[in-house]
């Protein structure tokens, strides 16, 4: 081998060989903060936090953001209004946006940025603030968000503290009710807000300590109008600010602000417990070991652009659920008192479920069984309140956004995988339950009386029949698995509903009145939003392969195997549209749009029919052509980690197109090895052999040296460990 060749080799050796404890160097907070043309935004932000934290501290570019910049940052922005504390991640809607601040040298309340001045990694982001040479970095704990501001010498140190700031108080009705700042010690202010939108009637607390003693504080009213006299130290209202001086000096002002839902007790406990000196460079450190162990869950090796891609999408599905109990565990209700969890436990919150139940919670299942074993819980002490499992999770309330009850199938399969400490009893009441108690566009006596959802009685009314009707078949599986059968019947019959909407005169799932009439005009490429349409964010075509608990069925309606799978090659390559397009839809392959959430499982069907080769020369087109490394890396709304994990699931080689039944549909792995280190202990590997790294043709598959059966891979392989192989040709 000559000094050229081993070189290469050397090369070679680095690019592939394990990350070795190093995971967070591939991490690009930045990927899906924007987008091109008008596309559709990842909507995800790349401020800092810890895995599934309360605090998401990340700047504002908009004054109150809105749909398109849900998370409160867009890329194509260049001002910063400040950095708040909460926020969603991916969704696209907006909420949260809670206690702004915002330095400054005078009283300017917002500055121009560039992003050649801009990092952000794992725990931490920087920014310089152009207008006065401000530099801003951010940390966090699980609770607490850190802020250290560097001045230029001889300027004043001030800071702006908002408590009116939010989302844009267009949307949902959004207000405060009430609020307060109030300065308690030299370098301390406490406050609080109480304000209603997308989630209903928040309270957030807050205490933020400083490194230095407060020089002067003013206050103001919600007009910008100076409050009372100059030595007021607390204001009440419905949109407090106030201008914090620290007078000029050399060093850096460092502030902690602990948050709470419950009281500014424990706000103060939660600040006792996390943050309990100003030595911000250690909370840097310590958030990117907490990321490190986290994102080493699942160790990954190969092309360096491909493992950035990888684990920040790992990052971002590990951004929520995010922690809503305090660290004595106590949480506020749905119904507004005072609970608190089991010692051990964490209650959570931001479910979205709609999204996440598809591919995310079934990947939670692999890495974070006892955070899953939380989710849960916290899931059944909503219903305990509520009476039925969440509709979609916010800041401890139901918000109701999108259709069906997808609680159900992350409850069945986390009981059905044997995830431990949940209470088998107690889950298969509240699934049982949630699935007979009517509730938004869950109108089960409808439900019942006509085998379907009529168009005039219930809007979205085929989306919803198809997808309750998987939620049924949840809740039958996991009566069986109670011994209810009575129950089990009932909930299998009501599984083949979906049957009764599929039109064999245009061979589309199609909307009917109460009479049984078929609604004409029917057009499957027109689609509908979340309302006066019978389908939600698609069209008839993206929603005519959602029967993932019956796939048999639906291919014997579509006509048989061939049949099917010519209807699967026209999906993915008829480009007619009817004019008329919901915002929701990008990432378009045909009539496939990877940008929401009911094309995920698509590509994975060819293998149903016995054309796996179809399956992965499609998984890998969406993999390389629909991601990348830059802002615009993902085609649509991340949903709370949602796009991200069909990623992660995809480039390990397999995905859960039915995601409560235990197994995953075989694929393409993205990697020559790729390691899932479970928390038993044991390791699960994947690995090929390809001599051509974009080869699709596998000539088998081999579990544990055993060939794979119906590109299946089970559950319970998998947890077991062992090695899954591609031979390729």
């Amino acid at each position: 081998m000559n000094k050229r060749q081993i070189n290469l080799a050397i090369a070679a050796f680095f690019a592939s060989a394990a990350l070795a404890g190093n995971y967070t160097q591939y991490v690009n907070p930045f990927i899906g903060t924007g987008a091109i043309d008008g596309g559709l935004s990842g909507n995800n932000y790349p401020g800092a936090t810890v895995p599934f934290g309360m605090v998401q501290l990340s700047p504002d570019t908009h004054e109150a953001p809105d749909w398109y910049n849900a998370s409160g940052y867009d890329h194509n922005d260049s001002r910063i209004y400040g950095f708040s504390h909460t926020r969603l991640s991916g969704t696209g809607a907006s909420d949260l946006i809670d206690i702004l601040m915002m330095p400054t040298t005078g009283d300017l309340k917002v500055s121009s940025f560039s992003h050649d001045k801009e990092t952000a990694s794992p725990g931490y982001y920087k920014v310089h603030l152009n207008d006065e040479g401000i530099d801003a970095e951010l940390s966090a704990t699980t609770r607490t968000g850190l802020h250290r501001y560097s001045y230029p010498k001889g300027a004043d140190r001030n800071i702006w503290l908002d408590v009116d700031h939010s989302a844009n108080k267009g949307s949902w009705d959004r207000r405060i009710i009430n609020a307060q700042i109030r300065q308690t010690a030299p370098n301390r202010l406490e406050g609080y807000r109480v304000i209603t939108g997308w989630a209903k009637l928040r309270k957030v607390y807050f205490v933020i300590d400083f490194s230095e003693p407060i020089s002067e504080l003013k206050l103001f009213d919600g007009d910008g109008r100076e409050y009372t006299a100059d030595d007021a130290t607390l204001i009440n209202g419905r949109s407090p600010r106030a201008l914090i001086s620290f007078g000029v000096g050399d060093k850096p002002v460092v502030g902690k602000v602990a948050l709470s839902g419950v009281s500014l007790a424990n706000a103060r406990e939660n600040m006792k417990a996390e943050a309990d000196s100003y030595e911000f460079d250690r909370y840097v450190a310590a958030a990117d070991r907490q990321w490190d162990s986290q994102l080493g869950k699942i160790e990954a090796k190969g092309d360096p652009e491909k493992l950035t891609t990888f684990y920040t999408a790992l990052y971002h599905m590990m951004l929520q659920p995010n922690t809503f109990s305090d660290v004595n565990g106590e949480w506020m209700t749905p119904d507004y008192s005072v609970a608190k969890v089991p010692d051990g436990e964490t209650q959570y919150t931001t479910f979205s479920l709609w999204d996440t139940y598809r591919a995310a919670h079934p990947l939670y299942t692999i890495t974070e069984p006892e955070r899953t074993r939380d989710f849960v819980n916290s899931m059944l002490r909503h219903y305990d309140y509520y009476g039925y499992l969440p509709v979609w999770h916010l800041w401890g309330q139901d918000n109701y956004c999108m259709i069906g009850n997808h609680a159900i199938p992350v409850v069945v399969d986390a009981v059905l995988k044997g995830i431990p400490g949940i209470d088998k009893a107690h889950a298969w009441e509240a699934v049982k339950n949630s699935s007979l108690q009517s509730h938004p566009n869950s109108p089960f006596g409808v439900w019942e009386k006509y085998g379907y959802m009529p168009e005039n009685i219930q809007s979205q009314s085929v989306s919803i029949t198809l997808e309750m009707a998987y939620d049924d078949w949840c809740a039958a599986q996991l009566a069986k698995a109670m011994g209810d059968e009575e129950s089990a019947e009932r909930f299998t019959r009501r599984s083949q509903f979906y049957r009764n909407l599929h039109n064999p005169d245009n061979m589309f799932f199609a909307p009917k009145d109460d009479a049984g009439n078929w609604i004409e005009p029917f057009d499957p490429l027109k689609f509908g939003a979340n309302g006066g349409n019978p389908f939600t964010e698609g069209n008839a075509w993206q929603y005519y392969w959602y029967v993932p608990h019956d796939m048999e069925g639906l291919i014997s309606l579509t006509g048989g195997p061939k049949a099917f799978e010519k209807k699967l090659d026209t999906f993915f390559t008829l480009t007619d549209t009817s004019g008329e397009k919901n915002d929701n839809i990008s990432g378009l392959i045909g009539q496939y749009a990877h940008g929401n959430e009911p094309s995920h499982h698509v590509a994975y069907l060819y293998n149903n029919v016995g054309k796996p080769e179809k399956t992965r020369g499609m998984v890998k087109r969406i993999m390389t052509e629909l991601y990348n490394n830059n802002y615009n890396g993902y085609a649509g709304n991340d949903d709370c980690g949602e796009m991200s994990a069909w990623y992660v699931f995809s480039a390990m080689g397999f995905y859960p197109v039915n995601p409560a039944s235990g197994e995953y549909s075989v694929g393409l792995p993205l990697f020559d090895e790729c390691v899932i280190h479970l928390p038993s202990g044991k390791d699960f590997s994947i690995t090929a052999d390809r001599r051509n790294p974009d080869s699709t043709k596998v000539k088998k598959i081999l579990l544990n040296g055993k060939p794979v059966k119906d590109q299946t891979l089970r559950h319970a392989d998998l947890a077991s460990g062992g090695t899954l192989h591609f031979a390729f040709d």
